[in-house]
């Protein structure tokens, strides 16, 4: 790269950090009135993601109990540390032992955030209905 270029490319990225700068600053000037904290808790955007968030819960936990063919299943995982154990390879089956512990720890989290859901999706009917009656 040649010098000039090179001095171009400095003074260029130097002229926009001082822009950005001086940018930033008059704007925090302009606005410097505060702005009330937002109040609400997102209940409406989750009522809508409720159906999306239940496909995906049942996608993993389906995923989680399939058979040794399933990538990603417990019956697999469970397979490979397996052979990891007959073959005597004692690091990799630690590896997939650790491993195999959480997977199986996430079906609990996931059934737990399931029973959630149906509540989170019972209290989204009682306030749809509450609305059409108010």
């Amino acid at each position: 790269m040649n010098a000039r270029r090179t001095r171009t490319l400095l003074a260029g990225g130097a002229m926009a950090a001082v822009l950005a700068v001086a940018g930033s600053t008059a704007a925090a000037a302009a606005d410097s009135t505060p702005k009330p904290a937002p109040t609400g808790d997102g209940a409406q955007a989750l009522c809508k993601r409720v159906p999306r968030i239940d496909a995906r819960i049942e996608r993993a936990l389906k995923r989680l109990d399939a058979g040794t063919d399933q990538r990603g299943s417990i019956a697999r995982l469970q397979q490979r540390l397996d052979n990891a154990k007959k073959a005597g390879h004692t690091e990799i089956a630690t590896y997939l032992q650790d491993r195999l512990d959480f997977r199986k720890s996430l079906v609990s989290i996931l059934k737990q955030r399931q029973q959630d859901l149906n509540d989170v999706r019972s209290w989204c009917q009682a306030q749809r209905g509450a609305k059409a009656a108010g």
